[in-house]
């Protein structure tokens, strides 16, 4: 039977598959304010897709939307195929899809071992009981568990503050915790709200080879939201740009540089 999956081939000549989701004709209203009007767009499976726009566009919003936080009052959303019912967060988190904040949302007060391991709370299948006793099922459920988080602590290079206190973390590493506890997750696609937001060159740098590395060695399909041109531009496979609550931009990195409606709402670079 011959191939008939959707394959596309990026920029630099790799290969990403048909949507994994797609996001048709959402509306997204608070009130008389309306965030999100008429968004449609999709995230294929394997790339880096990047949402761009000024502040206020509502690009958050529309994270908000994929991730279950907020139910639009119009459109729908399609993953992997089929039509998603409205959902709370953790039922979208069970499907796959993990996440990161623009604002770090750590557990302070923990290490960042254990933090990591809250990221696996969706894989763990026996009772509160039972990993109470920490006998049995539940014994093999956690050695598992550890040694998937383990491996992520590797992979990010964080093994010297496994032990760490959260709180008392720079703030680059805290992002970095954060993006290892998403990754526990196994996540089919991994949202990412500014992830470089804050940091110093060395630790974007740090941060954006990470983020490219989840996607080339693990296979993770990659939605980020983030105001550095620069790295946007090195990341992604395909960029959106909203203002206002609508797309003005859709292509590759090269064709949204090169649109005029994005250069007047977005990138400031005036005419020939």
């Amino acid at each position: 039977m011959p191939d008939t999956v959707e394959r596309h081939v990026t920029e630099d000549g790799r290969t990403i598959g048909g949507p994994l989701m797609e996001i048709q004709d959402i509306t997204l209203r608070f009130g008389g304010i309306t965030a999100i009007q008429s968004l449609s767009f999709d995230i294929r499976e394997g790339e880096i897709r990047a949402i761009i726009g000024p502040n206020g566009a509502g690009k958050s919003s529309i994270i908000n939307v994929i991730s279950g936080f907020y139910h639009p009052q119009e459109g729908e959303i399609r993953f992997r195929g089929k039509l998603r019912p409205s959902l709370k967060p953790y039922q979208v988190a069970r499907q796959g899809v993990a996440r990161t904040f623009q604002n770090i949302a750590l557990f302070e007060g923990m290490k960042v071992l254990d933090n990591i391991m809250t990221g696996r709370l969706t894989h763990m299948r026996t009772g509160m009981a039972a990993q109470a006793l920490w006998y049995g099922k539940a014994e093999r459920e956690e050695i598992q568990n550890r040694e998937k988080v383990e491996k992520i602590i590797d992979f990010l290079e964080i093994q010297h503050i496994r032990k760490t206190q959260v709180g008392r973390l720079p703030y680059g590493l805290k992002k970095r915790v954060e993006l290892a506890r998403a990754l526990a997750a196994e996540p089919k696609l991994l949202l990412l709200d500014e992830p470089t937001a804050g940091m110093n060159v060395e630790e974007k740098e740090d941060m954006s080879r990470f983020i490219l590395d989840v996607n080339d060695e693990f296979g993770t399909t990659i939605a980020l939201i983030e105001h550095d041109m620069g790295v946007v531009m090195d990341l992604s496979d395909r960029v959106m740009v909203m203002d206002y609550g609508r797309k003005i931009g859709d292509g590759t990195p090269k064709q949204v540089r090169e649109n005029q409606d994005v250069i007047d709402a977005y990138l400031g670079v005036p005419h020939d």
